[in-house]
Formats: C-alpha cells, sequence, structure tokens
C-alpha cells in the first residue's frame, strides 16, 4: 500500500515536497515513480527511481526543477518540486514497480498506486 502526502497551494515560483510512504516488505526491491493527472487530462509520468536510488529519470517537462529520491530504510519516496508553474497543477500519484534490476527506472507498467495528492499552482 502507498500513501502519498503533501499536496497543497502553492504560488508560481513556489516549492513543494511529496511523500510517499510503502507498507509491506521488500521495499528495495521496488522501482518508484511518481505521476501526475491535470484537470482534463490524461495521467502522465513525471518521475521515476531505481530500486536502489541511483538512477532517476524524468520528463521533459520538469527537468531541472523537480527532484525524486527515496529512503528504502524508511520505505518512501519523494518528489521535491521546486519553480512551480501554473501547469504543474494536477493529482500527484506514486506508483510501484517491481523490478529484477537494480539500474532499471520505468515511465510505464506501475502495478500499486497511492491515492494521490492535490497540487494547485496560482499564477
Amino acid at each position: 500500500q502507498l500513501v502519498d502526502s503533501g499536496g497543497g497551494l502553492v504560488q508560481a515560483g513556489g516549492s513543494l515536497s511529496l511523500s510517499c510512504a510503502a507498507s509491506g516488505r521488500n521495499f528495495n526491491t521496488y522501482a518508484m515513480g511518481w505521476f501526475r493527472q491535470g484537470p482534463g487530462k490524461e495521467r502522465e509520468f513525471v518521475a521515476a527511481i531505481s530500486r536502489g536510488g541511483g538512477i532517476m529519470k524524468y520528463a521533459d517537462s520538469v527537468k531541472g526543477r523537480f527532484a525524486i529520491s527515496r529512503d528504502n530504510a524508511k520505505n518512501a519516496v519523494y518528489l521535491q518540486m521546486n519553480s512551480l508553474k501554473p501547469e504543474d497543477t494536477a493529482v500527484y500519484y506514486c506508483a510501484a514497480k517491481r523490478s529484477y534490476i537494480s539500474t532499471s527506472v520505468y515511465d510505464t507498467g506501475y502495478e500499486t498506486w497511492g491515492q494521490g495528492t492535490q497540487i494547485t499552482t496560482s499564477a
């Protein structure tokens, strides 16, 4: 089970940090990702991190502004969001995918999803 938290309202240019807490065992066998779904849009990939935390991947739209990280000792993954823009407004979801390769990152095929947390960026 994944529980997202940290959403809220922020002005353009501001920052927010999201957290995702995972329950269960073997968190370090899962690659993790963040996705978002904006108003009237389909869900899209935002960022991903390998199960060991050494490899990250970002959507072009957030590259240089967002940073994904994880703490396997705490069964948690994070998304630091800086320089937020109105177009970043969305419900953000963390997701988990069993990974058999320690350096793999994925933008599709996730198996378990959090409940989502709303980010609203005002102009």
